[in-house]
């Protein structure tokens, strides 16, 4: 199975005692079960050192110890990933960033949605909600992807006239898993896999578990409202839905091809996926790019296509090291991944505790990652 290099710190000019800070976290964090499990991978110049993995393969109080094939629910990191599909289509020719949703989708248009434009979707400008309001309810009743996209498309009221504010949108992924899916007659699963997985060798990679070894599979946390369920985040139904806003799996050394691809412009070991002029566009602030967005919010909250930009100086920063040139993404399974152009390096933090119940852990472990550069 294909994937970068592996060698010591030293020799890829980073501080082994410093990231080994890092991984002193994560063991710390795995040994008090306040983390179920996770794995580290930091790459830089091509290369990267062996992923740490720490823990166990699931939450449950008996759970064997992680597996060193162990591929991770990367929940919102699939995003940007979706968008990569997207944007091998506009490149070429079968979709606009500036044409109107509606030209793909007419009936987008309900809910005076007739004004959004393709790229509004890629950052997060739409309007459209984060979720669906009958998002449980139709994973209660394991409802199949084409449910909640017909849900994105004509029940959406928008929050806002798009390229106004900012709003993050789950939903605006979803929209665009379906504009790939109309254009190229593949549903976005097959597409992805076709289109980048494939081509890169990624065989431990896919969106949806369908095809992937289930015993490989880590198991995360889950919020309190899964609790019991057979829709959770843990549950064949969840994990074979292969929802484009959150439902990819991958390991830390098929991962690593996708960010070093990123950092070489679009390209990895002679295949190209997209070209660097489409990477420059999705890994730089295109909420310039609004006229009416509020100067406040397009100067610390930046985004490119797809693919979000480090907000520095706010509690959804990735680290007090980064700057805000660095792009990247989380989830909200416990990941985050963030690729530095300066640096020529990229760090993958993939944990199986809930995000939003301790955001500081991600960053504390980004910190000392990103002190290791030298």
């Amino acid at each position: 199975m294909p994937h970068l290099p592996h060698t010591t710190a030293d020799k890829l000019g980073l501080d082994a005692t410093k990231l080994q800070a890092a991984y002193d976290l994560l063991d710390g964090w795995t040994r008090e079960r306040s983390v179920p499990g996770g794995a580290i991978l930091v790459g830089r110049h091509g290369k990267t050192v062996a992923p740490h993995f720490s823990g166990r393969q699931g939450p449950e109080a008996d759970a064997e110890a992680i597996r060193s094939d162990g591929m991770f629910l990367l929940a919102s990191i699939s995003k940007p990933i979706t968008y990569m599909g997207a944007m091998i289509l506009v490149e070429r020719g079968l979709l606009g960033l500036t044409d109107l949703v509606t030209h793909y989708i007419p009936e987008f248009a309900a809910h005076h949605k007739d004004e959004t434009r393709v790229h509004h979707l890629f950052t997060h400008t739409s309007g459209l909600p984060d979720i669906l309001e009958n998002n449980e309810e139709l994973r209660r009743k394991h409802a199949p992807l084409s449910e909640f996209i017909r849900g994105a498309i004509r029940d959406t009221v928008p929050l806002f006239r798009a390229g106004t504010d900012l709003s993050y949108q789950s939903m605006g992924t979803l929209v665009v898993a379906e504009l790939v899916q109309r254009i190229s007659g593949l549903t976005i699963s097959a597409f992805l896999k076709k289109e980048i997985f494939e081509p890169l060798g990624l065989q431990s990679t896919g969106l949806g578990s369908a095809g992937l070894d289930r015993q490989r599979i880590v198991r995360v946390e889950t919020p309190e409202y899964q609790a019991d369920s057979d829709f959770g985040w843990n549950s064949r139904y969840w994990q074979e839905l292969g929802a484009p806003w959150g439902g990819m799996f991958s390991s830390p050394n098929d991962f690593a091809v996708l960010c070093q691809l990123l950092l070489n412009g679009g390209e990895y070991e002679g295949v190209r996926v997209l070209s660097p002029g489409a990477v420059q566009m999705m890994t730089t602030n295109r909420l310039h790019d609004y006229p009416e967005l509020p100067e406040p919010i397009r100067r610390t909250q930046p985004w490119g296509l797809g693919w979000r930009m480090n907000h520095t100086g706010d509690s959804d920063s990735w680290g007090d090291c980064l700057d805000r040139q660095v792009f990247g993404h989380t989830g909200a399974t416990g990941t985050t991944v963030w690729m530095d152009r300066d640096r020529d390096g990229f760090c993958l933090l993939l944990t199986t505790a809930i995000r939003s119940k301790a955001p500081w852990r991600l960053v504390r472990l980004s910190n000392a990652v990103a002190a290791a550069f030298v």
